[in-house]
């Protein structure tokens, strides 16, 4: 099953292993799959070795210097051999239900994906409806994370899922769609389901502050939702309320309601979001220093990339949202509330999140990623229709709201290499994509999307450690797998070691890039060559196996 090989290969420390590590074999060493000749990078921030691996139906068995037979036998020469990558930012809650093989996360090394940025997969109760969702076999209906959790391992999946609950779900659970603030009464329902959800499994609460619901929940209502989080060993992950000019008190507040409620808190996609502030980077990282020495447990993971990926529709000011989508079309198509919301637009609201703004009011800085615009700046979409007779480009992004139904999924420049760079290094800051598993053919290939969904973990790899050198291989590794199984307390993954889950990636450091571009994202990587999920070889090469072996992961249930 070897992969030819004849290319130069990068040279790693070698670690001399003198004993043999075996567990759980015959007395003549017999296993099902046995990896050979590569260099181990354990997914601890160690140096690497060369040593080979041995397999038993779903873990590892041995590790170092092996001595045995094996059904199938991989020779890593030239390759690393590093834990399955662990997605700690994913937005594939539906799109793995319509492709279970996950394509472009498994192409990318990645074997675990961490969902529910405030919108999990459940719970629907209470005033918002039960979700139907389509899958590859049919269509099925999620109430709690059960549901979704049942649903992933009918359908079968390539790679393991992890889920927060999100504040999304908990508040609507309870709010429904409207703005007002919540009573005693129903805080207390909330921090019912709150508690009903991680004993479904949830990893911790999720919160998307920037817009709403999230932006209409107060931060001791976080507190006290936090609380219950806390009492089942979870973690708060944000995404902040302002990554903008208000980006450090964003900080700020994610670390009190870590104080607070005595639970972790991991930031999402750390950046500083508008071009006011760039270069700020060290400011915020001596806010998290800080916190760290004084004993609150905040980190942070970011996506290799200087834009992000947000809806057109978070232009539009937070009041016209409220009532929910069909609401702000109606609001849309109003001549009174389109004459108001133009003034806030253009200037702002103060504590509001304004991409506009945040981008200096640069139409070319918005490329559509769906619809009949996808891939297009909107610059150009504005000077299309203004020769069809429009000429105010704020009446124009409202009118392609209206007429796509649609809130638009749209890639914004607004953050910088430098102080992306600063963020990756620290010590406490992962990797995860913030992407969505796609395919470059079928129903999953959709639109233009941002190439993070193919290409994160190979950039980190090829780009930023082999070329840049701006980290170590055993770090980049580190950030994918170790670490974010440790923010989660993901048992028996993210690192290579006897009895831990054969989720493994085996990949080319010497080759190992991202491919996919902003223009053209529907493009695999190279350089991954195997990709095992719990004991079984999902990838080989540039051909997926078919495979599904992946699991629903619950906390406190695993």
């Amino acid at each position: 099953m070897a992969l030819s090989k004849t290319t130069s290969r990068m040279k790693l420390p070698i670690v001399a292993l003198g004993v043999l590590m075996v567990i759980g074999c015959t007395s003549k060493n017999e296993f099902n799959i046995l990896i050979v000749n590569g260099t181990i990078i354990d997914g601890t921030g160690n140096p690497g070795y060369i040593g080979s691996l041995a397999i038993n139906d779903d873990r590892i068995v041995a590790i170092g210097e092996v001595d045995g037979i094996a059904e199938t036998e991989i020779d890593a020469s030239g390759l690393v051999l590093s834990p399955g990558f662990i997605d700690i930012h994913s937005h594939s809650e539906y799109t793995i239900l319509k492709g279970g093989n996950a394509e472009s996360k498994i192409r990318q090394g990645v074997t675990t994906e961490v969902l529910g940025e405030t919108e999990s997969p459940g719970p629907y109760t209470g005033q918002i409806d039960p979700k139907i969702v389509e899958t590859e076999y049919g269509e099925d209906t999620i109430v709690s994370l059960s549901d979704y959790f049942r649903i992933v391992e009918k359908n079968g999946s390539s790679v393991n899922v992890v889920s927060y609950v999100g504040i999304g779900n908990v508040w609507r659970s309870v709010m429904g769609y409207n703005f007002d603030p919540p009573s005693n009464d129903q805080l207390e329902e909330m921090k019912k389901i709150v508690k009903q959800a991680m004993e479904k499994g949830a990893f911790g609460l999720s919160s998307q502050l920037a817009q709403p619901p999230g932006s209409l929940v107060p931060t001791n209502t976080m507190v006290e939702l936090c609380k219950v989080v806390s009492e089942y060993g979870g973690v708060y992950a944000t995404h902040m309320r302002n990554e903008g000019v208000q980006v450090f008190d964003a900080v700020r507040e994610a670390i009190e309601i870590g104080a607070k409620a005595d639970v972790p808190v991991d930031i999402l996609h750390l950046k500083i979001a508008n071009e006011k502030t760039w270069g700020r980077m060290n400011e915020i990282i001596t806010i998290i220093d800080s916190a760290r020495k004084s004993g609150v447990n905040v980190r942070a993971n970011v996506y290799p990339y200087t834009r992000g990926n947000n809806s057109l529709s978070t232009i539009i000011p937070e009041w016209a949202h409220e009532g929910g989508f069909e609401k702000l079309l109606e609001r849309l198509r109003n001549d009174e509330d389109r004459a108001r919301m133009k003034p806030e637009i253009e200037s702002g609201i103060e504590g509001w999140y304004n991409h506009y703004t945040a981008i200096g009011k640069d139409w070319s800085r918005m490329l559509i990623c769906e619809g009949q615009y996808a891939g297009m700046t909107m610059d150009s979409v504005i000077t299309i229709r203004s020769e069809n007779g429009q000429t105010y480009p704020l009446d124009i992004l409202f009118d392609l709201i209206i007429e796509e139904n649609s809130a638009i999924s749209t890639v914004y420049a607004h953050h910088t290499e430098e102080d992306m760079n600063l963020a990756m290094k620290q010590s406490w800051c992962s990797i995860g994509s913030d992407g969505s598993a796609l395919a470059t053919e079928g129903p999953l290939r959709v639109g233009n999307p941002h190439p993070r969904n193919f290409g994160t973990f190979p950039r980190v790899l090829g780009y930023y450690s082999r070329i840049r050198q701006l980290i170590t291989l055993e770090d980049a590794i580190y950030k994918m797998t170790g670490l974010n199984a440790e923010k989660l307390g993901l048992k028996g993954r993210g690192t290579l070691a006897i009895g831990n889950f054969a989720d493994i990636t085996v990949f080319d450091p010497s080759t190992v890039i991202d491919k996919a571009q902003y223009d053209d994202p529907f493009q695999y990587n190279e350089g991954i060559e195997y990709v095992l999920v719990n004991g079984d070889v999902v990838l080989k090469g540039e051909t997926h196996t078919g495979k599904r072996p992946g699991r629903a992961l619950k906390r406190n249930l695993q």
